[in-house]
């Protein structure tokens, strides 16, 4: 496997593994999305691998982007200006989300171990997996509204699918924080076992999946997924221009401050 920077990669039988290493809080940008993708294509084209397990080191699985860190917010522009994408002249958020179609149109199998937080952008990484493994201690949270924006990475897409319109509003209009158990019960995550326990899950359930047909597997998983990832691109078209409108007003900013003082926000509409 080639070396990637921020994430681990290894080959256990049949099944690839990534492991991002960003701790404690695994935010992510742009260079950590396209390391991901690019660690899924090389799975894809060995043909011993079947099915991928993605895992976080530290307290979160993903805690999204870190909007309160401007030296993160030039490197990104920066790397988006290096890439030199004709669509990179519409800023660096464009960019990562071309990256993260690009997770979606994996031709195999996705199994996240998701061992803490998954919040914003990092709900929409977790999402994007076909199954998640998770334990009480998990947090799954939608919080753009809480920002003072819209949400991203594709979730008005994702999102619904998975839990149904009504649960996926509620998360969005609420930007309330879903445990583990609850994950379980709507359906956003597939198992719930002891914390320490996620990523060993994980592996069994993608090793269960390794043990099924190659070509079988790749057939039924592109009809299971026929369109999921034009959806998506179409969704985060849209979702970039919303968040585009947001992030310039004020409520943006106090909804940002407001997360990182751990208070409540003074909305005020404009």
């Amino acid at each position: 496997m080639s070396t990637h920077k921020d994430i681990g990669v290894e080959k256990i039988g049949h099944v690839g593994t990534i492991e991002i290493r960003r701790p404690p809080l695994n935010f992510f940008d742009i260079s950590l999305i396209n390391q991901i993708a690019d660690a899924l294509d090389e799975f894809d084209r060995d043909i011993e691998i079947r099915a991928s397990v993605l895992s976080a080191q530290g307290k979160a699985f993903c805690a999204g982007a870190n909007f309160g860190d401007p030296a993160r917010q030039a490197q990104e522009a920066r790397e988006a200006e290096k890439k030199g994408d004709p669509a990179d002249s519409l800023g660096p958020i464009n960019h990562l989300y071309i990256q993260a179609v690009r997770i979606f149109r994996a031709k195999k199998p996705i199994v996240a171990a998701v061992q803490g937080a998954a919040i914003g952008g990092g709900l929409g990484l977790a999402v994007s997996a076909d199954f998640r493994v998770t334990c009480p201690e998990a947090r799954f949270s939608a919080n753009f509204t809480k920002l003072g924006f819209h949400p991203g990475f594709g979730l008005t897409v994702t999102l619904p699918e998975l839990i149904g319109k009504n649960n996926a509003e509620l998360m969005f209009y609420t930007s309330r924080r879903v445990t583990g158990e609850e994950a379980v019960k709507w359906g956003l995550a597939n198992e719930l076992v002891p914390q320490d326990q996620v990523k060993s899950a994980a592996m069994k359930l993608a090793g269960e999946i390794a043990e099924c047909s190659p070509l079988g597997l790749l057939s039924t998983r592109a009809t299971m997924r026929a369109g999921l990832a034009d959806r998506v691109m179409a969704a985060t078209n849209h979702e970039l221009a919303e968040q585009t409108r947001l992030r310039a007003t004020e409520d943006f900013k106090e909804g940002v401050k407001a997360t990182e003082e751990r208070r409540v926000a003074n909305f005020k509409g404009r």
